[in-house]
């Protein structure tokens, strides 16, 4: 993430996704915890106090949970591209970093957590 750039942090974004390799998680499905930070110039909207200015994060959060909510994948990494993909649609934003949670990933050790991060730039 680039210094000059403002940021919009969502973090712990919770939906239940059909995410996965084995039968049973594509079955029986799972939560899945996302994590965005949107790198983008707030200028205008810190000057102006109009949403147009900024990205609505309410409307940006129903868009990733239907992403998650929506057609399975067999890896986080690709809803992870997919997610980064709703959040430069966004058309303010420059820079996306995605962190896709799946904290019941079939691991059969005691473990707090797995996730994938991925940085994606506009253009």
């Amino acid at each position: 993430m680039t210094a000059e750039l403002d940021r919009i942090r969502l973090t712990g974004l919770r939906a239940r996704g059909y995410h996965g390799v084995l039968e049973h998680e594509r079955r029986d499905g799972q939560e899945f915890v996302v994590d965005a930070v949107l790198a983008l110039d707030l200028r205008a909207a810190g000057r102006s106090d109009d949403l147009a200015e900024t990205v609505h994060y309410g409307e940006l959060a129903d868009r990733l949970v239907a992403v998650v909510e929506g057609d399975p994948v067999r890896l986080i990494e690709t809803l992870a591209e997919r997610l980064a993909a709703v959040c430069l649609a966004e058309r303010r934003v420059r820079l996306v970093e995605v962190t896709v949670h799946k904290p019941q990933a079939p691991i059969p050790h005691a473990f707090d957590d797995v996730s994938v991060t991925i940085v994606r730039g506009s253009g």
